[in-house]
């Protein structure tokens, strides 16, 4: 039932995202020529001629939208991941039409009702998607649309299972009950009980309108995962296993294929994605050549005064280790007296370090010294988000005394991080910091770098732990 189901939903949701790219070409074609927020030097092509393209665009915004995944069962999916796809999709479509238009050499087709255009169908589809998404959680809670499955094992496994079934109705999953070797008959688990043994799981489907079959069994009895697949194979009925080894992989692991053999990565980081990196060193380039077009009158203030103030050269180099822990020469501006070279690699700067310089504890507590740090960026050493780098000496001492320290070297540093920007800077805990880098890599977006940019520019500039 509930593959007729997804098939119906599928359907009118296709039919929405029709309407839903329609609307939105004749928004950006409304804005664009009937309101006087942008400048006509020419006259324009018809309303028609723009509403033809449709014939084009919805076709292959459909073929996109699918091929990314936007038409498949979302119960499990976050949001956030789901309007990432949106966004993509809307990308690949536009450069897709601006080729198109160029190969057909139509140069009066508006850029400007394209950007509109693209703007307002991913503006559209978000919100199209969250009102679809609540509208399916409160029929589901409502006993509605809802996924039959049959749980084997009813150990550790399977308690923790219906245990989360039981806190998220709003995915809309019905268990039927547990097939168990170890439990007996009637043994309650949640709000269901164990309805017989494994060799028992022919008659149950047969006996049941079964959506899926989840397979939670220990280690110990693996040798049954044989004979359970083949059963629900030859019925027909979609299985899938939690591993009894998940409590011992760290973060949220994702499989990987070589050839025929699956291979779980026990750590997702987004920024593996080819797309990701592409997305993020974009927004790095552009973003640090307006930052220093910006910020150059304050730079330049700052190397008149350091040069004034202290003896020593105006900038200072120091070797930090960053992505798949490389070692690189990072950039700031001069704070401290100039010392001997094992001092400066060895030494943590303290709340009233005597090596910092008068305008020198001003410029770090500002994090003005940080601002070279953008041609860093520029050079491809450091990002603008991302874990802060550690000098070699304390990265081989962390290594040794914090967990998973190490993990923080899977994506480039960064000038500013989700640590940073929730007050784990200076001399302050290294082991929640490190907390801090990992939730960051493991859930990077777009939309997380820009939150932290924000954060960055309203309270990360001036913090008590920046010493």
């Amino acid at each position: 039932m509930i593959k007729e189901n997804q098939k119906m939903l599928n359907i009118i949701l296709k039919i929405i995202d029709m309407l839903t790219i329609s609307t939105s070409l004749i928004l950006a074609w409304f804005i664009r020529f009937k309101t006087p927020l942008l400048i006509l030097n020419k006259k324009p092509l018809s309303f028609a001629i723009y509403m033809q393209a449709l014939l084009l665009i919805i076709p292959l915004y459909l073929i996109i939208y699918s091929a990314l995944g936007l038409y498949r069962p979302h119960r499990k999916q976050k949001l956030e991941s789901e309007a990432w796809a949106i966004i993509k999709a809307n990308i690949i479509g536009l450069l897709i039409i601006i080729s198109i238009l160029y190969i057909i050499k139509q140069v009066h087709y508006s850029r400007y009702v394209l950007f509109l255009f693209v703007i307002f169908s991913i503006l559209l589809s978000i919100i199209e998607r969250v009102t679809l998404r609540k509208v399916l959680r409160t029929m589901r809670k409502k006993g509605f649309n809802l996924k039959h499955i049959l749980i084997i094992g009813a150990g550790d496994l399977g308690c923790n299972f219906a245990h989360k079934i039981e806190q998220n109705k709003h995915l809309g999953y019905n268990i039927i009950g547990f097939l168990d070797d170890e439990k007996k008959v009637g043994y309650k688990v949640c709000k269901t009980v164990v309805i017989g043994k494994i060799n028992d799981l022919t008659s149950v489907i047969l006996k049941n309108d079964l959506d899926e079959i989840v397979i939670a069994l220990p280690l110990s009895q693996y040798e049954k995962l044989g004979y359970i697949i083949k059963v629900c194979e030859k019925y027909g009925v979609k299985a899938q296993i939690i591993p009894d080894y998940y409590k011992y992989i760290p973060a949220k692991p994702y499989i990987d294929q070589l050839d025929d053999i699956p291979l779980i990565n026990i750590r997702h980081v987004p920024l593996d994605s080819a797309f990701n990196k592409l997305i993020k060193r974009a927004m790095d380039i552009i973003l640090s050549i307006i930052g220093i077009i910006i910020t150059s009158p304050i730079m330049l203030f700052t190397a008149i005064m350091i040069k004034i103030t202290s003896p020593g050269p105006i900038i200072f180099k120091q070797i930090r280790v960053g992505l798949h822990r490389r070692q690189f020469e990072m950039y700031k501006f001069r704070s401290m007296k100039v010392q001997k070279e094992n001092e400066e690699k060895t030494q943590w700067t303290t709340k009233n370090d005597p090596r910092k310089t008068k305008f020198g504890s001003f410029i770090r507590k500002t994090s003005i010294d940080e601002l070279p740090q953008l041609f860093n960026v520029l050079k491809g050493d450091m990002s603008l988000i991302g874990p802060r780098p550690e000098r070699p000496y304390f990265v081989e001492r962390f290594r040794e005394e914090i967990p998973k320290y190490m993990i923080k070297h899977h994506v480039r540093p960064g000038i500013t991080g989700w640590a940073q920007v929730n007050g784990w800077r200076g001399d302050t805990s290294i082991r929640m910091r490190i907390e801090y880098d990992i939730y960051y890599i493991e859930n990077w977006s777009i939309w997380f770098d820009i939150k932290i940019l924000f954060l960055t520019v309203f309270k990360g500039f001036v913090n008590k732990n920046a010493y």
